[in-house]
């Protein structure tokens, strides 16, 4: 269950990173701020888990972020296309 946690959490976070890249860079300020939150949570799973983290551990948090970031550049393209409903 801590791998999960750890990927997951490394995942959302880079993720949200990248996301709140382009939300400031676009000026979108509630977007940005909300988004805040969910970097702060994701940080604070971190903490918590990482530092006793086994190998198997670490290499769930390692392996999370490059799929974060690449998922989140996929997923920001891929709604820039369509644009807005």
């Amino acid at each position: 269950m801590i791998l999960l946690a750890l990927f997951g959490s490394t995942f959302i976070l880079v993720f949200a990173l990248g996301a709140q890249s382009l939300l400031v860079n676009n000026g979108r300020y509630v977007a940005a701020f909300l988004n805040s939150f969910l970097i702060g949570a994701c940080n604070l799973v971190l903490f918590k888990l990482a530092p006793q983290a086994t190998p198997d551990e670490m290499m769930a948090f390692l392996s999370g972020g490059p799929f974060g970031i690449v998922s989140a550049m996929w997923m920001f393209r891929h709604l820039h296309r369509k644009g807005p409903a």
